[in-house]
């Protein structure tokens, strides 16, 4: 399935019935008074964070999102029935914008919740209700009221701890795949990663209450001019919004002009351009790749530079596992 993370949808709430116009017709109650019934509430358009889902994709083939009308009341005092709500399930992290006036409809971020997005209309009322001592047999009841209707883009962030940052081929994805049970497509091209990936890992017995565990989103590899849009672009950036820690990643790499430390102030530059808030955020860097001679080799060049920053480069293989879990209780420590 294609990973879509954003998508426009049209959704109408139920209107509301109509309120009936009838009498009382007995045999020996010859002046029945009014016995319009109410018109039934229109349904709603509802919203509910569903941790099954990843994708905004089925979504974005459905263009109209539409709730049923409530029934018209009837003769005998009979109340039309409620129209039925639409429940739309959407991957945990979704806001839901009004194209129009711009407000922020809702923003799904707890397993379960429900957001009402376009309310029904409300039903009208029978000419029962109208009856007065002046006017004993009213002629007139309620329209129902229409349902609302907008028009919402989704927008779909994804919900995690630390968001792994990098170059392509940094080794972001094999680094995940090393420290959880995500299975990222992982070859040696720029972009294989073509959509974030979310790992849970663990540090100690966080089943008796002694460790923790925190989720990483594996973030699409980025490239200079990433908040301009070039490469990936800012399609991916986004997604570190609502990420704790950040986690860079650096190694070594052949191409003119690159070195591990070039490559993260790069980043960094990209991050400030595109969100000031996300370069202020905590950090970790980590040299990845210790299985090759040469990075080892390179590693006390690039720890001394980092440590000019103030920051404490840490040395990890996922192919050998050697320092992930020094990287792990490193990040578990900063997540606090």
């Amino acid at each position: 399935m294609r990973f879509i993370d954003e998508c426009v949808v049209d959704v109408a709430a139920g209107d509301g019935g109509k309120g009936a116009i009838a009498f009382r017709r007995e045999k020996y109650v010859p002046f029945g008074g009014p016995a319009g019934g109410d018109g039934g509430r229109g349904g709603d358009v509802v919203l509910i964070a569903d941790p099954g889902l990843s994708t905004l994709y089925d979504l974005s083939h459905q263009r109209a999102i539409r709730a049923e009308r409530g029934e018209h009341g009837r003769g005998k005092d009979c109340y039309g029935r409620a129209g039925g709500d639409v429940e739309v399930r959407v991957p945990l992290g979704t806001i839901a914008i009004d194209v129009e006036s711009g407000e922020r409809v809702a923003e799904l971020t707890e397993i379960g919740q429900r957001t009402i997005v376009a309310r029904g209309g409300r039903g009208g009322r029978g000419n029962k209700h109208f009856a007065t001592s002046v006017e004993r047999a009213p002629r007139k009841a309620q329209p129902g009221e229409p349902g609302e209707r907008r028009t919402l883009r989704l927008e779909l962030k994804v919900m995690a701890d630390v968001g792994l940052l990098g170059f392509p081929n940094v080794g972001k994805s094999t680094l995940i795949s090393a420290v959880s049970r995500a299975r990222p497509k992982v070859a040696d091209y720029p972009f294989t990663t073509l959509e974030p990936h979310l790992g849970v890992t663990a540090v100690g017995d966080v089943a008796r209450g002694l460790g923790k565990s925190f989720v990483l989103a594996d973030i699409p590899g980025l490239i200079p001019g990433a908040s301009s849009g070039a490469g990936l672009g800012i399609r991916f950036l986004k997604h570190l919004d609502r990420t704790k820690l950040l986690l860079h990643l650096v190694t070594l790499d052949p191409a003119p002009g690159r070195s591990p430390f070039s490559d993260y102030q790069v980043l960094r530059e990209e991050l400030r351009h595109f969100d000031p808030a996300l370069a202020e955020r905590p950090e970790v860097v980590a040299m990845t790749k210790a299985d090759l001679p040469e990075v080892r080799a390179a590693y006390p060049e690039a720890k001394a530079e980092f440590e000019k920053l103030g920051l404490d480069l840490c040395l990890v293989s996922a192919a050998t596992h050697a320092g992930l879990e020094e990287l792990l209780q490193t990040l578990a420590a900063r997540l606090g």
